[in-house]
């Protein structure tokens, strides 16, 4: 994979390859933006481009980036969590190898992706590692949370930030590469905040009839009917994963509504392909009740993301909702 394959986020790619052109690398680069938009993926590429054997690396052809490509560079490294955390073995390793010469590129390359997994034994052993760095070593931390790093490693690292991939971007990953129809790739673009991996995390066939199941029954319901809000929380589950993915589709809906309500433009929508169903809801429902709605499913995940009873809360939620 080269450079131009990188789908969206021209300046920080622009930076990297500046840097390569002038000899002026740091020796550690924190990647952060939202999770799943090419934080990961750009780093690879970059990390192959250090190590290439040829001119405008990476070439994808040589030595260096086919092993790269099967990942088995002795020089490009990846650490991960083991369990929950990044912990403090790994940073120890890491150290281990950068007391040596790279043993075949130019460069070592240490990826470290969701770095915030770090505990605080691994940071601080991390620190002294960006304190006194070593040539020919360079690393790529990534993260979607960098407030959850300590400021010590901030203020080591040169940041990039990779903002959310415009929809058109997103739509034309999933056409390109997924083999999309053009009409649920731009559905799932739409969804996914920007993000290609929440993209292709939807990309099932359950995830747009789920979608439309939700935002039909938002047109359909009489508020009135105590037994079928409680009827609509048992269609949430019981895992908290599939919980909060139901209850962003939620929110979706009602931000949608509200949107229209506030816009009369379609063109603004996020479900933009399922306009009449969110026109109905918008013409139900007034604006105050759908802001209400938007805080209480906002403030509902992040009792669900905080551990809180999961049953209680989808129960409250549907008490709540206009």
């Amino acid at each position: 994979m080269t450079f131009k394959e990188i789908y969206g986020h021209e300046k920080p790619v622009a930076i990297l390859r500046s840097a390569m052109a002038k000899n002026r690398i740091a020796h550690a680069y924190l990647f952060y933006g939202t999770e799943g938009v090419g934080k990961r993926t750009t780093a690879s590429v970059f990390a192959r481009a250090l190590n290439c054997e040829e001119e405008n690396p990476p070439c994808d052809a040589c030595r260096s980036c086919r092993k790269a490509e099967r990942n088995t560079h002795p020089d490009i490294v990846t650490i991960t969590a083991e369990g929950q955390f990044i912990k403090i073995g790994a940073i120890k390793e890491l150290q281990e190898q950068m007391k040596f010469r790279p043993r075949e590129g130019s460069r070592r390359v240490l990826i470290m992706p969701e770095a915030d997994r770090m505990n605080a034994a691994a940071a601080n052993a991390l620190l002294k590692t960006l304190e006194e760095p070593s040539a020919g070593n360079i690393l790529l931390l990534t993260t979607s949370r960098p407030h959850a790093l300590p400021m010590t490693i901030l203020s080591r690292c040169q940041h990039l930030r990779f903002t959310p991939l415009p929809r058109e971007t997103v739509a034309r990953f999933l056409r390109e590469k997924e083999s999309l129809e053009a009409a649920a790739a731009e559905a799932l673009a739409a969804s996914s905040g920007g993000s290609i991996g929440k993209a292709l995390e939807m990309n099932r066939e359950d995830y747009l009839t789920l979608r439309n199941g939700i935002l039909e029954h938002l047109a359909e319901e009489n508020p009135a009917d105590p037994l079928q809000r409680l009827a609509f929380a048992g269609r949430f589950g019981t895992e908290r994963e599939v919980i909060l993915e139901r209850l962003h589709i939620l929110r979706t809906c009602y931000r949608d509504a509200l949107v229209f309500r506030e816009t009369r433009e379609t063109e603004r929508l996020i479900f933009r392909d399922r306009a009449g169903v969110i026109r109905t809801l918008a013409g139900r429902l007034p604006g105050r009740e759908l802001l209400t709605s938007i805080a209480a499913v906002e403030a509902a995940m992040s009792a669900i993301d905080q551990n809180a009873n999961k049953s209680l809360t989808l129960e409250a939620l549907m008490i709540k909702l206009a």
